[in-house]
């Protein structure tokens, strides 16, 4: 099963072996726990779900220790089968075993999910990309202005249209980018070196799998 969890550290650089100089973002993965196997009969559905990260036990209720089996872990993730390519990968899988960084390799490609940073409310440039109002003598107050949002009798019938770009909350949602390369595997510090950015900050939980 090459699925895993872990936490977002800082980016690096690192050489390749022609001597380019490559972006990378170094993520921490302690072994992960087989928490529960979910079937077809039971759940409805095929799964694995693993526990991630070591919590206080004062902050785990009873109901998530024993699920556990007696250790206090903070974040619970599923990899459902019949998702493309990931379908045959619970295959074998046994509950309570350990998966690591070391069920990755140097070269192999991965998808990454986590939750992008938050930016608050933003204008349409900064959260759509607009270019704004021209930068000519008499334009005051118009620059990073929206411009028209087809009031009137045009499309949106004297209402604003579904779907119109506009200024509001940015950020802070899933995001899932696919085809990244893995740099290096380091199984004695629990890290693995990811070529480019993955979404989020410092210390957001971060989902990888092959």
């Amino acid at each position: 099963m090459k699925f895993i969890l872990g936490t977002k550290g800082p980016m690096t650089t690192v050489f390749d072996d022609e001597g380019r100089a490559r972006a990378a973002t170094i993520i921490t993965a302690t072994p992960s726990i087989v928490t529960q196997i979910k079937t077809l009969e039971k759940e409805g559905y095929s799964a694995v779900q693993i526990g991630y990260g070591d919590a206080k036990e004062s902050r785990v209720n009873k109901a998530q220790l024993a699920h556990a089996k007696g250790k206090a872990l903070k974040h619970f993730k599923e990899l459902r089968a019949g998702l493309g390519k990931q379908a045959s990968n619970i295959a074998g899988v046994e509950l309570g075993a350990s998966v690591d960084v070391s069920v990755f390799a140097p070269g192999e490609m991965v998808e990454v999910s986590a939750i992008s940073k938050g930016k608050g409310f933003q204008g349409v440039i900064k959260r759509h990309g607009f270019h704004g109002g021209p930068r000519s003598h008499g334009q005051k107050h118009s620059e990073r202005s929206p411009g028209s949002i087809g009031g009137g009798g045009g499309r949106g019938g004297g209402r604003v249209a579904k779907g119109m770009r506009m200024a509001g909350r940015t950020g802070n949602d899933r995001v899932t980018i696919r085809g990244l390369a893995i740099l290096q595997v380091h199984p004695e510090t629990n890290e693995i070196v990811i070529a480019g950015a993955v979404p989020g900050t410092r210390g957001t939980l971060v989902e990888i799998r092959g």
